[in-house]
């Protein structure tokens, strides 16, 4: 853990052992001090106490939160899609305080996926991403159940389209020949 500006000169400090100062979550995740603000500001990622000077301290939920707030900015989701995602997760999920500590979430794109008690569904929409691969096979055996049907209508169809090709053909050939 890092230096608390109120340390004494032997290099203790009067914080607990449990929360990290501003400049070590910078140092941690290799973010800068004014990201860390503005994130705190505007209700992103809150720090869960600060000191009787107004000092912010981070406990360990709160570095979890703000490393899969970095993640998922790293990975191309916007501040804002963070936001209301979080916005989202906090009405869907009222039993969870807090989103980005609590919850397994993915990006792809500037989708956020959330993985929550065997379901995963985008964090905004709610809408379910369960690719159940037994139900895709059952839909590819009906497929392929359906176009054991299809060869035959298939090449009636080409046979057709053949005769009809050739019949026109034949057509032209008589008014030319006529002509």
């Amino acid at each position: 853990m890092g230096r608390d500006s109120s340390a004494s000169s032997t290099g203790t400090s009067d914080r607990t052992a449990d929360h990290f100062q501003t400049r070590d979550v910078v140092d941690i995740l290799g973010i800068s001090r004014r990201q860390l603000q503005y994130w705190a500001q505007t209700d992103l990622v809150r720090p869960s106490t600060a000191t009787p000077g107004g000092h912010r301290r981070y406990a360990f939920a709160d570095l979890v939160a703000l490393k899969a707030t970095k993640r998922l900015i790293d990975s191309g989701v916007s501040v804002q899609r963070i936001r209301s995602s979080i916005q989202a997760l906090r009405r869907k999920l009222p039993e969870i305080d807090r989103p980005l500590s609590e919850l397994v979430l993915v990006a792809t794109g500037d989708v956020v996926l959330v993985f929550h008690e065997g379901a995963a569904f985008e964090a905004v929409s709610g809408q379910e991403w369960v690719f159940e691969v037994a139900s895709f096979e059952r839909e590819l055996q009906a497929w392929r159940r359906a176009l054991e049907d299809l060869p035959s209508s298939r090449a009636r169809d080409s046979a057709r389209a053949v005769r009809r090709r050739s019949q026109e053909t034949g057509s032209r050939q008589a008014r030319e020949r006529a002509g």
